[in-house]
């Protein structure tokens, strides 16, 4: 009986907030919220304003000029990486198309509940790109740092922010602002500002909001974690043959599994912790990375396949990887901001020609190897080597429109992340091969 109380109360207070939400514009809204246990998220409506003033932290500045933003999500909308509901379509979609900088958002909300409630806030978990949160003047926090001339970019997580004033007699009217800056690197057609919003509710109930919302991020990003330690288990295995003193060389293997572990494990790391900013992000992925591991990987299959090992491969692939690493570099929205946009859209278009060639240079070392060596250990090797090539040129084959993403269980699985889970289990398989293979001849012997 006291769950279906519950329940139904449950079911009245989100019809009241959702009426709440929709109601007409006045000069100034203020979203009235009745919290008993509960949490209600802060879909709007919001005051919006592009450009950034601090004073427009404060309760006292009139916003009823401002633009009217509501932030509620469609029916099982969710963010297209890791799967948190609630999404919404960022200001490039409300009129604003190409803005980049800062942003305000401000709504008044009544709440009325116990006295004695202690209250907090979630805030937002997507957002373009980072934030500070607000309440009635004072920053309660964000995950960026604000200091410098332009902020200091981590990653967005769900993150708990006390309310500092309790409920007065149990009503108290809070005006909750957000400070946004989005990043010239989060230029895109659905991009900028919040995505999903901030909830309201007692400390518990966003406690454990809290916890649904790391356990989704976790879910999300967990095969990414688990990946690179398979790919360092697989350069032990491949080291262990080069021990052996064989004929054959892996020392490029190696190396293309311990950069591809990296590149894998630093995508958690941004995610999971703030170690890392965007910038220091970008380049150790975008510029650093990403061509080592296109030159490298075709370096280890041309010697897995025993193919043409004059060293023209090899030279062409060092200066296709420091022509890519440059261009990338300048081709960053952050690099070099007084560089003109052309420029930069040429470096950008560049880069797409040197990763068609490297694209061609891998395709042509595994049909190399495939020529005369239509035997199982060759197929799988081919077969190991076009599952990495899915993760590797990850960006051709969604612009071919091959789907990138799936949701199992409400979860974000990409491609990449599918490729190399069956790239581990066949390469596993052929180490393990030519493992026997030369036991078997050492036994000879």
């Amino acid at each position: 009986m006291r769950y279906a109380v519950w329940l139904a109360s449950l079911i009245m207070l989100g019809a009241y907030a959702t009426s709440a939400c929709s109601a007409s514009v006045e000069p100034v809204q203020t979203v009235s919220i009745s919290l008993g246990h509960s949490v209600v998220a802060l879909n709007g409506p919001w005051r919006f304003k592009t450009g950034d003033d601090l004073r427009w932290a404060s309760p006292d500045i009139d916003d009823s000029q401002w633009e009217t933003v509501d932030l509620t999500p469609a029916p099982g909308a969710h963010d297209a990486d890791v799967g948190l509901p609630g999404y919404v379509p960022g200001w490039s979609m409300r009129g604003h198309s190409g803005y980049i900088g800062y942003a305000w958002y401000r709504t008044r909300v009544t709440v009325d509940g116990d006295k004695d409630a202690r209250l907090a806030l979630a805030g937002p978990t997507d957002v373009d790109t980072t934030y500070q949160l607000y309440a009635d003047g004072k920053l309660l926090g964000g995950p960026g740092v604000f200091s410098g001339k332009t902020p200091t970019v981590y990653s967005v997580q769900p993150t708990v922010f006390p309310l500092p004033v309790a409920p007065v007699n149990g009503t108290h009217t809070y005006l909750i602002a957000l400070r946004v800056w989005m990043d010239p690197s989060d230029a895109g057609d659905e991009n900028g500002g919040i995505h999903i919003a901030p909830s309201i509710g007692d400390a518990d109930g966003i406690d454990l909001l809290n916890q649904v919302q790391w356990l989704q991020t976790f879910k999300g990003y967990v095969v990414d974690a688990m990946e690179p330690l398979a790919f360092v288990l697989l350069a032990i295995i491949a080291a262990a043959l080069m021990v052996r003193r064989s004929s054959d060389s892996y020392r490029w293997l190696v190396a293309a599994l311990l950069l591809t572990a990296w590149l894998r494990a630093n995508q958690v790391l941004f995610f999971w912790t703030h170690v890392e900013s965007l910038h220091a992000y970008d380049v150790i992925t975008a510029v650093l990375l990403v061509p080592l591991a296109l030159a490298t990987w075709t370096l280890a299959w041309r010697d897995w396949f025993g193919v043409d090992k004059r060293p023209w491969l090899r030279h062409v692939l060092v200066a296709l990887t420091i022509i890519y690493m440059l261009l990338s570099l300048i081709g960053r929205p952050w690099f070099a901001s007084e560089a003109t946009r052309g420029l930069k859209d040429v470096a950008n278009a560049l880069v797409d020609y040197v990763r068609l060639i490297d694209a061609a240079l891998y395709l042509w070392t595994i049909g190399r190897g495939l020529i005369g060596r239509f035997r199982l250990s060759a197929c799988l090797a081919a077969f190991a080597a076009v599952l990495v090539g899915v993760g590797l040129f990850a960006a051709e084959l969604s612009k071919l429109g091959v789907q990138g993403i799936w949701f199992p269980y409400g979860t974000g699985v990409s491609r990449t992340q599918f490729a190399y889970a069956g790239f581990i289990a066949v390469l596993f398989a052929l180490l393990l091969m030519r493992f026997a293979a030369y036991a078997r001849v050492r036994l000879c012997r």
